[in-house]
């Protein structure tokens, strides 16, 4: 059976008639992600590949289709091709009366086998040319979006805090829409222009190799006064995709700051700093304008002087009986031609410099090193949870100081350890260590005594549930939200997730219940609300280990006394790590554990650090 797919999924195989129900397999999505990294970057050295080059690698797979493409395309090209040289030699027999009188009815009937070609067979041959193009195109197009959203799912959190989100969503929609213009620029444009050039010039060079020299010789001239302008152009079309790049990332971080400006009235200053974005792409698009159209007049002005030269040269050598009458008409028309497609070819450069700025925009990502290597190593069995970290120093890669320092903590499966101190003490990155979000500088973590960094940490992260203190819910269902990334539970799995997560109460009083819309970000939610989804979507992966960052830091008192007895569900069972700023909430851990400038002060429990009168007794007091 054959199922209606959607538009993000029409393209994912090679054909649009043969599609099944069944996904794409790992192999074959990793073999495309390799198809296109392998299009970037040479193997064997290691060099990124040129731009053109990488361009027609990409197409790996779909030459069969495109060579096809281009027989349908020249097929299409030749009777309007062979029309001029039909004009010539109707001219020639009736100025100089050649031939017998029956020639021009020949002629006559060959024009109109010409007509009668171009008006039966254009239409099947240009559409069989649009439809093998376009299905190479667009599959590509689709795969490759699919090929960076999946390496940027391998790449490190690190990679993330170096480059803004707002950049590339550019990369992924604009970068890559302008290969696929690109390309439908070289096999349909540029296509027909190499066609109808190789033809004229085939067809002067075997009637007159004469006329063929006058070709070489003006048609570098074109070429010259042209190419001194490629490198300005090139600069101005990099500058331009640049600042659009940058201008897409601030316009998200101000979608996203739209709650926080309005609250703070400061809607104008924001406007203002947006505007002068705009202000900025605006001009620099202005002065890429203004060179695209001085590179057009010179290359129109270049292509009406050559005409007009060539023109001349064609009288003088006719009003000399070299070349007969109707020949001035072919090689004049051929001229025009040569000279026209040579312009045309110039300028098609500038949409040429624009996709291979995107085409390198797109391996920027692609070719990124800084992945989470999870190849051969180690899938972990159902963990127990004991967790310990054996004397970890950790600074991050642009830091100055390690944030870290011989932090050592051992932690029994089942238990519940809190994590508290100051701002900036460490405590988050002590968790994100035990996600797998970075790597130890000095020392190791071991999950069930063996080392995290041995691990394949898409299975490891299988395991894990984390709730982060700004919960973060996409636009779809409750139940959509719940189950993300394990979409095919039981409706009694959901509702036990539901109960355990102190929500149970809140979706009965929904009219759709769990069916109900949370809207983007979950706008029409409370922070309680949305943090309780947090913790049943945590609780449904059934976690060995959970992670709790502060999961009640920005609420009021009694959502904190719902999500306090979810956690308090959530742990049972399972080795739990709380990053608390409320202390309050932490009564009933088995461990407290006290962190100063990234090393363990004090720990023991709520009663035993109270009774100390320490560091974790004046954070309480205060």
């Amino acid at each position: 059976m054959k199922k209606e797919l959607g538009a993000s999924e029409k393209f994912r195989g090679r054909t649009f008639t043969d599609f099944i129900e069944t996904p794409e397999s790992d192999e074959t999505l990793i073999e495309k992600d390799s198809t296109y990294l392998q299009a970037f970057s040479d193997g064997s050295s290691g060099k990124r590949r040129g731009s053109l080059r990488t361009l027609f690698t990409l197409y790996r797979g779909n030459y069969a289709r495109l060579l096809f493409g281009l027989f349908c395309k020249i097929l299409d090209c030749l009777p309007s091709l062979f029309f001029t040289v039909a004009t010539a030699n109707v001219i020639n027999i009736l100025t100089y009366r050649l031939g017998e009188p029956s020639a021009v009815s020949e002629i006559v009937l060959n024009l109109a086998i010409v007509v009668i070609g171009c008006a039966v067979f254009n239409p099947p041959l240009d559409a069989l040319f649009v439809r093998n193009n376009s299905i190479a195109i667009r599959s590509v197009e689709a795969n490759l979006r699919s090929s960076i959203i999946r390496k940027l799912h391998m790449l490190s959190i690190s990679y993330y805090k170096r480059i803004h989100s707002g950049r590339l969503q550019s990369k992924i929609m604009r970068d890559v829409e302008a290969v696929s213009q690109l390309s439908h620029s070289l096999l349909a444009s540029v296509s027909e222009i190499i066609i109808t050039f190789l033809f004229s010039v085939v067809v002067t060079a075997l009637k007159d190799p004469r006329i063929l020299l006058l070709y070489l010789v003006m048609a570098p001239i074109s070429v010259s006064i042209t190419q001194a302008f490629r490198k300005r152009l090139r600069a101005s079309n990099s500058t331009y995709r640049h600042e659009m790049e940058n201008t897409s990332a601030s316009v998200m971080e101000a979608m996203e700051l739209i709650p926080v400006t309005k609250a703070h009235g400061v809607e104008n200053i924001q406007v203002e700093k947006i505007d002068r974005r705009f202000e900025k792409v605006a001009v620099d698009g202005y002065k890429l304008d203004r060179e695209n159209a001085f590179f057009s007049r010179m290359i129109w002005l270049t292509g009406v002087l050559m005409r007009v030269i060539g023109l001349a040269v064609m009288a003088v050598l006719a009003w000399n009986k070299v070349i007969l009458i109707g020949d001035v008409v072919l090689y004049t028309t051929y001229l025009a031609t040569i000279t026209g497609d040579i312009n045309a070819i110039l300028g098609f450069i500038p949409i040429f410099t624009k996709g291979m700025e995107s085409v390198n925009s797109v391996g920027d990502i692609l070719l990124a090193e800084d992945i989470e290597d999870n190849e051969a190593k180690l899938k972990p069995p159902r963990l127990r949870g004991d967790v310990r970290f054996q004397d970890v120093s950790f600074q991050y890669d642009d830091g100055n100081q390690p944030v870290l320092r011989h932090f050592d903590l051992d932690v029994q499966a089942g238990q519940t350890v809190a994590l508290v101190g100051a701002s900036g003490c460490g405590k988050t990155t002590a968790v994100n260590l035990i996600i797998g979000f970075g790597r130890v500088t000095d020392g190791q973590v071991l999950i069930d005594g063996m080392n995290i960094n041995t691990f394949d940490l898409h299975a490891y992260r299988a395991q894990l549930a984390v709730v982060p203190q700004t919960p973060i819910l996409f636009s779809g269902t409750i139940r959509d939200n719940i189950t993300y990334g394990t979409p095919h539970l039981s409706d009694e799995a959901v509702m036990t997730a539901v109960e355990q997560a102190n929500l149970l109460e809140f979706v009965q009083s929904l009219p759709d219940g769990l069916d109900t819309m949370v809207g983007e970000h979950g706008a029409n939610l409370s922070g309680g609300q949305r943090q309780r989804i947090a913790i049943a979507r945590a609780l449904i992966r059934n976690p060995s280990i959970v992670i709790l960052d502060e999961a009640t830091s920005a609420l009021d008192t009694v959502s904190e006394r719902k999500i306090q007895t979810a956690i308090d569900n959530v742990a049972h069972g399972r080795t739990t790590f709380i990053v608390a700023h409320r202390l309050s909430t932490i009564r009933h851990a088995d461990l407290i554990v006290v962190i100063e400038d990234g090393h363990p002060i004090e720990r023991g429990t709520y009663d035993e650090l109270m009774a100390l009168k320490g560091e974790f007794y004046k954070l309480q007091t205060m």
